[in-house]
């Protein structure tokens, strides 16, 4: 018997290749500005527990106002990949969607609430109230739905639980039994959440907005997190590499892509986190924020993508075993659909790039003033 639906009778309307590159450069996307979120917002939660440091409470306010901003950023860089997954595995990820279905469209309304939250967050913060209970429990949330998606993304990959599952509810209401590799991908994300916000307060500390004791103060914060929590992303991601089953491992480590993908994804890590600590030591003010600020950005971004290609390796490795092979569909490509779709696509990419450039060239008030 399957254990995976039968295939949709209907092509694929472009190559396996293409709709797959267009997932990985948009998950890469979503992921930064998910863990932007996920550090961000914890970060401006323990700096707003120090009401009697200025600067403290100035970094807090600085990074709360600007998370609304990163949340439209989650939502809409989610969609994408979100498509292009239900495309390539929808056999898969349909039935694990509807097994964990209760949990599964409870992120929408939780969700909702975190965003509201985060208003609430920045209005407290600015009119000099307590918050940090608010900015915790937007936190607690976000982790939920950090922990849901990581749910469904594995159950994907286990056709042999679906059944019982099934048998049990067939009205979604029970989570998948224990599997050794979720815990180890969500934690991974949740280090990366410190690890990548580290590296933002290092490039907010080049803005013009920030006196030159701020500057030094958010940069100085911003590497210490990134050299510290890079450490503990580079283990959560070797851990989960290790729980993976033997077929996977094996496929991981003879594929070239997939063997270069793992160790680049690291050696930047490993970049990064060397940089930084230079610059601590030679200190932030005297080799400039700014432009350490964009180094880092870029080299955030490289990892990124490295991590997704090698995470997408884990998932095809996985589904092979179990009798799914993502590169065995009928394809019949409409170029010109294809290439309309990457004319708008690559023109969307550009008007957003072409918003933030306007949003970076605004006049803004210091982030000390409260208005």
């Amino acid at each position: 018997m399957q254990s995976f639906p039968a295939v949709d009778p209907i092509p694929l309307p472009a190559p396996i290749w293409l709709i797959k590159l267009l997932h990985i450069v948009t998950l890469a996307l979503h992921f930064v500005a998910v863990e932007m979120l996920l550090g961000g917002l914890l970060i401006a939660v323990v700096l707003s527990l120090f009401r009697n440091s200025p600067q403290s409470q100035v970094t807090a306010r600085a990074v709360a106002k600007r998370l609304t901003v990163v949340m439209t950023f989650v939502i809409n860089l989610g969609v994408p990949p979100l498509l292009f997954a239900q495309v390539l595995y929808g056999r898969a990820l349909y039935t694990s969607s509807v097994l964990i279905g209760v949990y599964w469209i409870s992120i929408i309304a939780v969700l909702t609430l975190t965003y509201w939250l985060l208003y609430q967050f920045t209005a407290r913060l600015e009119a000099g109230k307590s918050a940090w209970w608010v900015g915790l429990s937007a936190w607690l949330l976000s982790g939920y739905i950090a922990r849901m998606l990581s749910t469904n993304m594995t159950l994907m990959l286990r056709p042999e639980v679906w059944r019982d599952m099934y048998s049990s509810s067939a009205m979604g209401l029970y989570l998948p039994p224990t599997d050794p590799t979720l815990t180890p991908r969500w934690l991974l994300m949740m280090a990366g959440g410190l690890f990548i916000g580290g590296l933002w307060l290092v490039y907010l500390a080049g803005r013009s907005t920030f006196t030159a004791d701020e500057k030094s103060f958010v940069a100085g914060l911003g590497g210490k997190l990134a050299a510290a929590f890079g450490i503990v992303y580079l283990a959560a991601g070797i851990w989960a590499a290790r729980v993976q089953p033997d077929a996977v491992k094996a496929g991981l480590s003879t594929h070239p892509l997939y063997h270069f993908a793992s160790f680049a994804g690291y050696g930047w890590m490993v970049l990064v986190v060397v940089a930084i600590l230079a610059a601590a030591f030679a200190g932030f003010g005297k080799i400039g924020a700014n432009w350490l600020g964009w180094v880092a950005a870029t080299l955030a971004l490289l990892i990124e993508l490295t991590l997704v290609i090698f995470r997408d390796a884990v998932r095809d490795l996985s589904l092979l075993v179990k009798g799914f092979d993502v590169w065995d569909r009928t394809v019949v490509t409409n170029w010109g659909v294809v290439g309309l779709f990457l004319v708008l696509f690559v023109g969307g990419l550009g008007v957003v790039g072409w918003l933030i450039s306007v949003v970076a060239r605004a006049q803004k008030p210091m982030e000390g003033a409260v208005l």
